[in-house]
């Protein structure tokens, strides 16, 4: 029985393939290049497959990364996660992008119990898309949208020691300055493979999205401008 995780909320496109049975990680792929999902997802999906000996027709299940995120890449995620569990008649898991980006951090911190994960995705301007978790996943603070100063989060700075990362981290540490409990992580990506692993889980717990009714997390309303004649 295997998974099938798409991760497209973020310019990196990434898919991955877990056993349902313990957890494993079977194959992974991505493509680090802006504006490629509508073109290459479904590319790396058949690639993967192929690659690791499977087909469609051996997946059980599929996750997707849940958002916040890019309003495009969340949609195309989406709707090919939607697209697959329709055709194979298999379930959907939706697994939070910063939960899992949280998690994917923790995972290879050195004595990961001493601090707090906070994932910053960049929103335009001096907004991010954060949360805050402890290093057992447990919410501290849940996904919210934050206007960034040097102020923000000081209460949690005030008593933690507190990791940010994530592609909007680096406005964060511009406006906040010298904080020894503070700590910043370059190059840090959403990943499939962070994904499957907690779709795995909630495979198991049996926690299913609605294939009809889905829609991502998109934490804030979509804004659409009418071009200028």
């Amino acid at each position: 029985m295997l998974l099938l995780s798409l991760e497209t909320s973020s310019p990196v496109c990434s898919v991955a393939l877990h056993s349902i049975a313990d957890g494993s990680l079977i194959g992974q792929s991505e493509l680090r290049l802006d504006k490629s999902h509508s073109t290459h997802l479904t590319i790396l999906i058949e690639q993967l497959l192929e690659n690791a000996g499977y087909q469609l027709a051996d997946l059980a299940a599929v996750a997707v990364s849940d958002g916040p995120g890019s309003y495009t890449g969340l949609r195309i995620g989406g709707a090919a996660a939607k697209g697959l569990c329709f055709a194979l008649d298999i379930p959907l898991v939706a697994v939070s992008t910063l939960k899992a980006l949280a998690a994917q951090v923790a995972a290879v911190t050195a004595r990961p119990e001493n601090y707090l994960y906070c994932p910053m995705l960049d929103a335009r301007r001096t907004e991010v898309y954060a949360a805050i978790y402890a290093p057992d996943g447990q919410e501290v603070l849940a996904p919210t949208p934050l206007l960034l100063d040097a102020d923000t989060l000081a209460e949690q700075l005030a008593h933690r020691s507190v990791l940010f990362f994530g592609h909007g981290a680096a406005k964060f540490q511009a406006l906040l300055g010298e904080n020894s409990n503070a700590g910043f992580l370059a190059g840090i990506e959403p990943s499939a493979v962070a994904v499957g692993q907690l779709a795995v889980a909630a495979y198991h717990r049996q926690e299913f999205q609605d294939v009809a009714y889905y829609e991502p997390f998109y934490l804030k309303e979509v804004y659409t401008t009418t071009p200028k004649k």
